[in-house]
């Protein structure tokens, strides 16, 4: 088994950002919680911004549902999310 990588990590954070960000109610609640706009997560995210990253994983974990939705539509596991998210923190 391959130990994965920061880029890994970052690489599904963003995939995970994207999918979060395609489902409406998931995204309007992303944004209140975080206080961001669409113009300052644009520029965030384009600048791989791993806070931001680690901030959404989290995001996903608080609410079980998601998690699991999402890490389902970016072809990965949950436990996966959680792991990337530790890596981007560290």
């Amino acid at each position: 088994m391959l130990t994965p990588t920061t880029n890994d990590a970052e690489a599904m954070a963003l995939s995970a950002l994207a999918a979060t960000l395609t489902d409406e109610r998931r995204a309007l609640r992303f944004l209140g919680l975080t206080g961001l706009d669409a113009h300052e997560l644009r520029d965030r995210a384009m600048a791989g911004d791993r806070g931001l990253l680690a901030a959404t994983l989290g995001f996903l974990e608080n609410h079980e549902p998601d998690l699991i939705a999402v890490a389902e539509a970016i072809g990965a596991t949950p436990a996966e999310l959680v792991a990337a998210r530790a890596m981007l923190e560290a």
